[in-house]
């Protein structure tokens, strides 16, 4: 029976660990597999679990592929997998310690079509290629919008009774439910990272916001940069006694249109137009119907606005109790300058 070790790191955080086998002399790094991994995201987490964790990775891709130096690293392997095709995963997550799960489709046209087969279908799939190899824990990248609206006076908690309104959440939390009845029945460690809206230079959610124009009615969101967020996911990923769902988020409180209007001063650009909520609807079926016709990406869907009306904030105490005791940018007003 493998047991796992936990040494410091550097800032006195639980960021590494060693699988035992059998022998106590013999110890291997733990490894790790990420779908998405030439996503925005998971690249992000690939570089950072390679520059400062010990972990050999696994980076599972489908059509594109991850960049050349990610490829190139000793402790890297990519593997070719198609998540509607179950058997293309087994070779990926043989011998694999934990599966991270990224992958998925945003920017198309129509997600109530899609989504109920690229979140819940193949996230089932790739669930039932980790039971098949072992993997010890499987680990979710959700949003705290899987309960519906919360507020930082009315946090999400952890629950999995929600009923949101959008299709990306519902998929999302239909997915959380999968995940943790299977990780009852299988033995295997569950685990759902809530997080919060994710900023910095390069994450692309946040790069496409300059061009965006907003609604007037305030919306709570919950941010966290992205240097606290791989490395919350990253312990997450690695240490032991790791399961159930946190919240990952800062310490700050403001609204979308508070942050949008923060992060034009820092770029030097005008802030984003408040626009009437029909308006930024009707823009969103003209990107719809143009990607329909001409097959290509539609950068905003109905959808989206729906899930980015509802306010949002988690409870972070487990996250800091656990993943993350302290936050490199507890707030915008540090954290901005990364934008």
């Amino acid at each position: 029976m493998a047991c796992l070790r936990i040494h410091e790191g550097h800032d006195g955080e639980r960021d590494g660990l060693q699988v035992t086998v059998n022998d106590p002399s013999e110890v291997r790094a733990p490894t790790i597999a990420i779908t998405g991994a030439a996503g925005n995201l998971g690249d992000l987490l690939a570089r950072h679990m390679l520059a400062n964790t010990g972990a050999e990775l696994r980076l599972l891709i489908h059509r594109r592929d991850v960049a050349d130096d990610l490829g190139r690293h000793q402790r890297a392997k990519v593997f070719k997998c198609d998540l509607a095709q179950p058997e293309s995963l087994g070779q990926a997550l043989a011998g694999a310690d934990t599966v991270v799960h990224f992958a998925g489709v945003l920017f198309k046209a129509r997600p109530e079509r899609f989504l109920p087969v690229t979140n819940t279908q193949y996230f089932r799939n790739l669930i039932e290629a980790a039971v098949q190899q072992r993997v010890r824990r499987v680990l979710l990248i959700s949003f705290p919008h899987v309960e519906g609206e919360t507020t930082p006076d009315r946090p999400a908690t952890g629950r999995l009774d929600g009923k949101p309104e959008s299709v990306h959440a519902r998929t999302r939390l239909e997915e959380e439910r999968m995940l943790f009845e299977a990780g009852q029945r299988h033995g295997f460690e569950a685990v759902s990272l809530r997080a919060g809206m994710v900023y910095g230079r390069g994450v692309l959610m946040i790069d496409t916001a300059r061009w965006l124009a907003v609604w007037t009615e305030p919306t709570w969101i919950h941010l966290i940069s992205k240097d606290d967020f791989v490395r919350a996911t990253s312990n997450a990923a690695i240490q032991v006694g790791v399961s159930g769902i946190y919240h990952l988020g800062d310490e700050g409180k403001q609204t979308l249109q508070e942050f949008l209007d923060k992060c034009t001063v820092t770029w030097n650009t005008a802030k984003p137009w408040r626009l009437p909520l029909r308006l930024i609807y009707a823009a969103a079926r003209l990107c719809e119907w143009q990607s329909t016709v001409l097959a290509t990406a539609s950068p905003l869907t109905c959808d989206f606005i729906t899930i980015g009306r509802c306010s949002y904030y988690g409870d972070t105490r487990r996250m800091r109790a656990e993943l993350l005791q302290h936050l490199k940018h507890p707030t915008l007003a540090s954290g901005r300058w990364i934008l």
